[in-house]
């Protein structure tokens, strides 16, 4: 986050004896829109604490207000992935995450999928797909980029993706799936122990009759089940959307909220910089209208102020 958009890194640790006991990763963002704040994470769907029990969480929780004050923010918020990294501050109900185990054959994988898109990823299958991991870029960030641009949001710089793949070397990759000489769809994913994690995925909506999307996420799930990964993350989605919550929604797995946190400081009142925030629908209309061009060139710039 420093190399690419310049955010400072602002990190608590507790320690006891010598012994890390919990950690924070914060950083520290600046911009016209949201002001000063601090946030786990930027540009991520999953931060907050990291303890080994109550009492090295409750003294973070402690260590995050005076963080707070001395940095003199707005607020700081905590992107937390579970119950038991919450720190008592006021909640944000506003994201839901899915999961699928992933055990069995792979056919036993297949049938916990609903029959509708069950339907779907097998018509897809009788399509000439394949699939390849890569570590080129821009093909990928084309057709995410692009898509991007459909649904109004500002794009990431090409150095986003490689420098995610610099840094988490084989913890990260892109998975192109290509048909008929063509790249049909392209998903970047993250690789965490026994996870597998898709993060940034688009297709090219001239393969749409073909299920390019339906066909990528179940290649990944097949592929980590046979190489040993446990658990599909297909990630956060906002509750009231129509597009990525209800395409996550009908694959059957499990839906939990994420417990996400707010600690206010300076700010009276919880911000909302969601898309689904009326105040951005005019913003998203004029992006949508842009030459795509011209959105990839200011995009990271408006999208930096906003993480």
């Amino acid at each position: 986050m420093r190399r690419i958009f310049g955010y400072a890194p602002r990190y608590l640790v507790a320690e006891e004896d010598g012994r890390i006991r919990a950690v924070l990763p914060l950083f520290l963002v600046s911009s016209p829109v949201t002001g000063r704040i601090l946030l786990s994470t930027p540009f991520a769907v999953y931060g907050g604490v990291l303890a080994d029990g109550d009492e090295s969480r409750v003294a973070m929780g402690r260590a995050v207000e005076e963080e707070g004050r001395r940095e003199r923010v707005q607020y700081v918020e905590l992107r937390n992935a579970h119950e038991g990294q919450c720190l008592g501050f006021a909640r944000v109900r506003r994201y839901v995450t899915f999961t699928q185990e992933l055990s069995g054959t792979e056919e036993n994988l297949l049938e916990t999928i609903p029959r509708k898109t069950r339907a779907a990823v097998r018509k897809s299958l009788k399509f000439d797909f394949s699939s390849r991991p890569t570590r080129e870029v821009e093909p990928f960030a084309n057709l995410y980029l692009a898509n991007l641009k459909r649904l109004g949001t500002p794009a990431f710089p090409l150095k986003h993706f490689r420098i995610l793949l610099e840094e988490f070397q084989a913890g990260a990759d892109i998975r192109e799936m290509l048909l008929d000489g063509g790249l049909a769809a392209a998903v970047f994913v993250f690789y965490f122990r026994d996870q597998v994690l898709p993060y940034y995925g688009a297709s090219d909506p001239a393969f749409h009759p073909q299920q390019p999307n339906n066909y990528m996420y179940w290649e990944l799930m097949r592929w980590g089940l046979n190489h040993g990964y446990r658990l599909f993350d297909f990630g956060r989605s906002k509750t009231q959307e129509s597009g990525s919550f209800d395409f996550k929604a009908h694959w059957g797995m499990t839906m939990r909220e994420l417990p996400y946190e707010i600690h206010l400081v300076r700010r009276r009142e919880l911000p909302n910089f969601s898309p689904n925030n009326p105040r951005f629908h005019t913003f998203i209309r004029l992006w949508q209208s842009l030459p795509l061009p011209v959105a990839n060139a200011i995009g990271p710039i408006v999208l930096k102020l906003v993480p």
